[in-house]
């Protein structure tokens, strides 16, 4: 039986609910510093600031405002 991959999400923004992106404080280039905030996601009528994990440049921005996004879906990446 094959090995199951295992994916490195230490470089990546991933939704933790389903919602809609209300603002992005990022762009692709930006350098980010830990706790600095990312985008703003709107669930259940409450918005939920997303907050970096890590210091790094963003590598890219999969999503932009008005976007509905899915629970674990891929928003930002680092480099």
């Amino acid at each position: 039986m094959p090995e199951p991959e295992t994916l490195n999400l230490t470089k990546t923004i991933i939704s933790p609910m389903p919602g809609l992106i209300i603002d992005i404080f990022v762009k692709v280039g930006d350098t980010v510093c830990d706790g600095q905030d990312l985008c703003i996601i709107e669930a259940m009528k409450m918005q939920n600031v997303m907050k970096s994990e890590i210091e790094g440049k963003v590598k890219a921005v999969h999503v932009k405002p008005a976007d509905s996004v899915g629970v674990d879906e891929v928003l930002i990446e680092f480099e």
